[in-house]
């Protein structure tokens, strides 16, 4: 018998999941070449769930249901809020987009993108290791159709098959990971895992060898050096609406997994995996920016500067344990989650104005695509500077206050070594600056290649206008985020 708890505690996925099936269905008697009534339908789905998970993560009341496999609280709640949101802005952003290609030509971009929602909830809810595994596939699975949405375009078929088959090994190295830790504990539950671990009965070697597995799936999900090969050219093969979707909401859905099988089911063995995740920072830091300097193409570009921003993600998730004292962990991990929140914030308005710029038949996605744009909308030129002043970290945009929280969690564990890589992590930073303001002189200073003022509808208009302000409201006035983040972490912590 399942007890209302357990219906509570996934109310909000049974709505979408109920709404994605309606809408997929409903899709079939709309006429419309841009569905605007599957289009308005999806939107109103999504303001509700979002709607619903803000009110279970104000309540601030931590639920387990299903015998223990799922939770619900604050912080998976705000993350699953934000991910909706990010969903939602996502297909305002890339209707008209889609609609010029022939990419809705029915409603699979709208279900689709409903499913891989809620494949992002069931991960951040997941309190055991099917659970996520499911959810992950769920995402994974509905990201690889819609990369492949464009059937007539082979540089969207390539990108598809890249990402399906390094994503299909992926999923592999996380599941032996998975089945290595349920060998070693007996337990698929993550707090008995958690349990079994710290009892200290198990044999080291055993633990340390399922986790380098699972750290390295993770990896794959977070887009980090060395595993990273799919990014770019996922980034810039699939059509750029269906970038966005990839490149904004799951990256929360990452973050969270990583909290709950390495914070909620692994701390004990901290010592061993925030190694791991150094390696992986310093790796996709360092390459990450290099990289990036080289590229002419701007998806491609903002593919490897995420590589370098989720390594700032892992210096916050690898500083919470300092010999093992936990002290420091709340206010770490609290840091890695406005990082990665103001993040897809950011990611959603840059892609934004790239798909604004594009045309029926012309993809703006180079560099030299975006010269003279000032002269051409002052207003677009304006958000994507603000984006790009963000992502490089400079003040007031609130990409630099997400820089200096993760700096400051890792300066404060006081050790040698963690200060040395701040130290790293701002060079690394300086370095991301130029290939950031390189684009923002193109705008300002260089002649058009086009003349023409660029025209847009009002809600991609209104919804982008107001996704470049809150860079600069939230950068000027980042302790309601802040605190929010942390109140969160802390209730996770403490249950």
């Amino acid at each position: 018998m399942i007890d209302k708890l357990s219906w509570i505690s996934v109310y909000p996925e049974i709505v979408l999941l109920i709404m994605a099936c309606v809408i997929a269905l409903a899709d079939l008697g709309v006429k419309s070449p841009r569905r605007t009534q599957t289009y308005l339908l999806s939107l109103l789905t999504l303001a509700i769930v979002a709607a619903l998970q803000a009110s279970y993560a104000v309540g601030g009341v931590t639920v387990y249901g299903f015998g223990n496999m799922v939770v619900s609280d604050p912080m998976g709640n705000w993350l699953k809020c934000f991910a909706t949101i990010a969903v939602m802005v996502t297909l305002v952003y890339g209707r008209p987009y889609a609609a010029d290609r022939d990419m809705l030509r029915g409603g699979e971009m709208f279900s689709l993108s409903l499913f891989g929602l809620l494949g992002i909830f069931v991960m951040i809810s997941g309190n055991n290791f099917l659970v996520i595994y499911l959810g992950l596939e769920l995402l994974t699975l509905s990201s690889y159709a819609l990369v492949a949405l464009r059937r007539d375009n082979a540089t969207a078929t390539e990108a598809a098959m890249k990402y399906f088959v390094l994503g299909a090994l992926a999923s592999g190295f996380l599941l032996y990971g998975l089945s290595m830790m349920y060998g070693a504990t007996g337990s698929l539950d993550v707090n008995a895992v958690f349990r079994a671990i710290n009892s200290g009965q198990i044999k080291h070697q055993v633990l340390v060898f399922g986790l380098v597995f699972v750290v390295s799936g993770l990896a794959f999900k977070l887009g980090v050096v060395p595993f990273h090969m799919w990014i770019p050219d996922v980034y810039q093969g699939s059509p750029t609406a269906v970038t966005l979707l990839i490149a904004g909401a799951p990256k929360l859905a990452a973050f969270a997994i990583c909290i709950r099988l390495l914070v909620e089911g692994m701390l004990p063995l901290a010592i061993d995996w925030q190694q791991m995740l150094m390696v992986l920072s310093v790796g996709s830091l360092l390459i990450g920016n290099l990289a990036a300097i080289a590229q002419t193409n701007l998806k491609r570009m903002l593919a490897f500067s995420t590589i370098s921003h989720m390594g700032f993600v892992l210096l916050g998730l690898m500083s919470g344990v300092v010999n093992g004292d936990v002290h420091y962990a709340a206010n770490a991990y609290s840091s890695s989650m406005f990082y990665v929140i103001t993040y897809v914030l950011t990611t959603l308005a840059s892609f934004g104005v790239i798909l604004l710029l594009a045309r029926d038949g012309f993809e703006s996605e180079e560099i030299s695509d975006m010269a003279g744009l000032n002269e051409r909308s002052p207003l677009y030129a304006g958000v994507m500077a603000v984006c790009l002043f963000s992502l490089a970290g400079i003040p007031p945009m609130v990409g630099f206050y997400a820089k200096l929280a993760v700096l400051q969690a890792l300066v404060a564990s006081g050790g040698v070594f963690h200060i040395g890589l701040a130290v790293f992590a701002v060079m690394m930073s300086l370095i991301g600056a130029f290939y950031y303001l390189r684009v923002i002189k193109v705008m300002y200073f260089d002649k058009p290649l086009t003349a023409g003022t660029m025209s847009a509808p009002f809600d991609v208009r209104a919804v982008l206008s107001l996704n470049g302000a809150l860079l600069l409201v939230l950068g000027l006035l980042p302790g309601g985020l802040m605190a929010l983040c942390a109140n969160a972490v802390v209730q996770m912590l403490g249950t």
